[in-house]
């Protein structure tokens, strides 16, 4: 993939702040409703049938972190969770980068897993630890989910890289290609984070022998709405049916 459809902010551009509890819930709720998406879009097209099941509910645990998270909000800011998602342009959707990545093979499909996987194994249990019960609680079952998908994860990592001269090569290009979107993981208080990944990640490297890549350009903006060219198209696809009839109800 070229770097042309990776824009990021704007060269030059001053971006405003967004650090509001609030804002960082959305931005939390973003990543996962935007990861279900993609994850969503392997159903029936997995490599088998065992896999299709297993995305498809990886898929479904990220949907629902992201509604609670929105309902949460948006009870104290009087929206719902549909016009958190279905009513926002790209501009302001808050997830990182790196989620709205298109799936490409299944070698980087797993690659992003894994590189979200592991974040959210920092994030959850420190949002455990919240004053606000239903964010603690809301986290708490997050976490739980996280375990197992990040087992999943690493365990395909360890599996491909073992594996096939292609595999090994196939998830090799997938570290290089999608590693200059995971420095925008631990910008702002997500720094705290930073350490715990490097060590998971770290750690599958030195299991798998793959190469850490050593990419100089590290892209952001999404969590202050200046995304890639993908995340529009997905959200055309997404949200089709709210734009086309405002206000449908089920």
């Amino acid at each position: 993939m070229s770097d042309a459809v990776v824009s990021g902010a704007p060269q030059g551009m001053s971006l405003p702040k967004v650090d509001t509890p609030e804002a960082a819930l959305v931005g939390h709720a973003d990543d996962n409703l935007v990861l279900a998406h993609r994850l969503g879009e392997w159903i029936s097209k997995a490599p088998e049938l065992e896999l299709d099941i297993a995305l498809g509910n990886f898929a479904l645990d990220h949907l629902g972190v992201a509604r609670a998270l929105y309902q949460h909000v948006g009870t104290a800011e009087g929206k719902t969770e549909d016009e958190y998602a279905m009513g926002r342009t790209d501009r302001e959707f808050r997830n990182i980068l790196l989620v709205e990545q298109p799936n490409g093979d299944f070698a980087e499909t797993i690659v992003r897993q894994f590189f979200v996987d592991t974040y959210q194994l920092q994030l959850w249990p420190d949002l455990a630890g919240s004053d606000d019960d239903v964010v603690a609680g809301i986290a708490a079952k997050a976490f739980k989910e996280a375990q197992y998908h990040h087992r999943f994860s690493h365990g395909w990592m360890l599996r491909m890289a073992g594996g096939t001269d292609e595999s090994r090569q196939r998830v090799q290009n997938a570290l290089d290609h999608l590693w200059r979107f995971t420095g925008e993981i631990f910008e702002g208080d997500a720094a705290i984070y930073r350490d715990g990944w490097d060590g998971l990640v770290d750690d599958m490297l030195g299991e798998t022998g793959l190469t850490k890549p050593e990419d100089p350009y590290q892209t952001t903006g999404g969590r202050v709405g200046y995304h890639t060219e993908h995340l529009g198209y997905l959200l055309t696809e997404m949200q089709w049916m709210q734009r086309t009839y405002p206000g449908l109800e089920w």
